[in-house]
């Protein structure tokens, strides 16, 4: 398959280290790959359900979306010369500055990137969720942001399975055995046309994030064959006198019943 985006030494020395892993411990189910555009610079925006996430969405990016995705990384894991710094560099990760004064300047090298006709990923919730049944989180608003200062595409990447293999909350240590399957869905491109004049406003990037990531939810939901939560987990507090994290009322089963 050919791909788009240069891979470059440092990332072929990455996949030819991690690959035979990925081939011993996982099999790939994808769909929804007719969504793809053609060409140009998109972005992905993916769930986040384990530290191995990165390794697993990588290997579907690669050999079934023919990309070569450039995650978005805390700007001190590219810095200094160590082995993974140097790796992250050398494979055209892109670093983000979160303590920029500018808010918009700490995207700086994805909007670049983007322009370029790369492929950058990131997970909106900006960590692996604590959702209890790992749902997709209240998100931060940088998938808006990068969307709208790039004009590029926002398309929502669906995955299950890696938290089989490494669970961070549920079920801790590493369990590679049997062999799993990772599956992915891929979405339509959010339309986010009606945000594109306006003023980055606090108003406008969470009604963005929210747009991207009910559709995120929704290709979940049909990758999972069960409905989400009504509203998502929000980490950051609860409503006063709720009983569920979500912050609002929800049937016995904290299931969507519309």
């Amino acid at each position: 398959m050919q791909r788009r985006g240069r891979l470059g030494p440092w990332y072929r020395f990455a996949i030819a280290l991690l690959k035979p892993f990925c081939v011993v411990l996982w099999r790939r189910e994808a769909t929804g790959l007719q969504h793809l555009p053609t060409g140009g610079g998109l972005i992905l925006a993916a769930n986040h359900i384990s530290p191995l996430d990165p390794i697993t969405l990588t290997d579907h990016v690669l050999y079934d979306l023919g990309l070569a995705p450039r995650f978005l990384a805390k700007s001190s894991l590219l810095d200094g010369r160590g082995f993974v710094a140097t790796v992250l560099r050398g494979a055209g990760q892109i670093p983000v500055h979160r303590h920029t004064a500018d808010a918009a300047r700490a995207l700086d090298a994805a909007v670049a990137a983007l322009a370029r006709g790369e492929t950058v990923v990131l997970y909106p919730e900006g960590t692996v969720t604590r959702d209890p049944d790992k749902w997709p989180m209240v998100a931060r608003t940088g998938v808006a942001r990068l969307a709208l200062l790039s004009g590029a595409p926002v398309l929502p990447v669906a995955q299950w399975g890696a938290h089989e293999i490494v669970d961070s909350y549920g079920r801790p240590g590493f369990h590679p055995f049997p062999r799993r399957t990772m599956r992915f869905r891929l979405g339509a491109p959010v339309d986010l046309a009606d945000f594109a004049n306006q003023p980055l406003s606090a108003e406008v990037l969470r009604e963005a994030t929210d747009r991207v990531m009910d559709a995120l939810t929704a290709e979940l939901e049909v990758l999972r064959g069960e409905p989400a939560p009504a509203r998502p987990y929000d980490p950051g507090g609860r409503d006063p006198g709720d009983s569920d994290p979500r912050g609002v009322a929800v049937d016995d089963d904290g299931r969507r019943t519309a």
